[in-house]
């Protein structure tokens, strides 16, 4: 084996606070390893030691590149993490999250704990909830183009007139659509504690035909779960060009972010 191989990392999955480590013990990380807690400051971090030469910064910029790889290895970690936040109000570190060593891990818990402390108390008792928006341009309603009398030699004229009428009827149309997307955004934010939006995603990742016009994130207490969904279904129903899908809940991945380098 050579020192390549031999190196080890900690993979990071998760922060939190007074975890049961049994929690852990049936878990497998994104090496097929068990997950383990590293304790500092008050905080317990869930790690797992993998391999630098699959998991070391080189070999993660190539293998992120593959498409399977990365999906697998993605349902590994988002396991780990979703079995920590069951058990605790957990921050959850973004996938490949890589420290030299688990004394790394516990020198970042020390100087970033008042960090971690304001994400756990901003996560504690609510959890992540997606709303993603697609527009159906079919059930678009346009306004009518402006009618035009004109015939004979002032026909092609008319036709040019009629289309561009089109054309910014269609265009009106769609701002409409975009004005509605972010009423009701604002309408489902005014019911979080915290929201986001994210990049729309591309047709085949969001598995719908129809162009995605809002891809939300919502931090929503627990005792308003039930609320946030149906106000969600009350916008999609008020909405006929504009269909609403309701994802979660999940790790509040969208609220967990915070400044470090490995």
């Amino acid at each position: 084996m050579s020192e390549q191989e031999d190196q080890r990392g900690s993979w990071l999955y998760a922060v939190t606070t007074g975890l049961d480590p049994g929690v852990l013990t049936a878990l497998s990380g994104v090496a097929g390893e068990r997950p383990h807690a590293v304790e500092a400051a008050g905080l317990t971090a869930v790690a797992g030691t993998v391999p630098l030469d699959s998991f070391g910064e080189e070999a993660l910029r190539r293998n992120l590149e593959d498409i399977d790889w990365l999906a697998t290895v993605a349902r590994a970690h988002d396991a780990v993490v979703d079995a920590v936040v069951r058990a605790r109000p957990a921050v959850p570190l973004r996938l490949a999250t890589v420290y030299h060593d688990d004394d790394r891990v516990r020198a970042v818990l020390a100087e970033r704990e008042g960090d971690f402390r304001r994400l756990l108390d901003l996560v504690s008792g609510r959890t992540e909830w997606g709303v993603k928006a697609f527009l159906d341009p079919s059930r678009l309603r346009e306004p009518e183009p402006a009618a035009s009398g004109a015939s004979g030699r002032g026909a092609g004229a008319a036709y040019l007139r009629r289309k561009r009428s089109q054309h910014l009827a269609r265009e009106r149309a769609e701002q409409i659509a975009a004005e509605q997307v972010r009423a009701i955004h604002e309408a489902l934010a005014a019911l979080s504690a915290e929201a986001r939006t994210h990049r729309p995603q591309a047709r085949q990742l969001a598995g719908n035909d129809l162009p995605m016009i809002l891809n939300g994130a919502y931090l929503v207490d627990d005792s308003a779960s039930a609320a946030f969904a149906e106000a969600v279904a009350a916008q999609d129903r008020a909405h006929e060009a504009i269909q609403l899908r309701l994802t979660g809940p999940w790790p509040p991945y969208s609220f967990s972010a915070w400044e470090e380098e490995p």
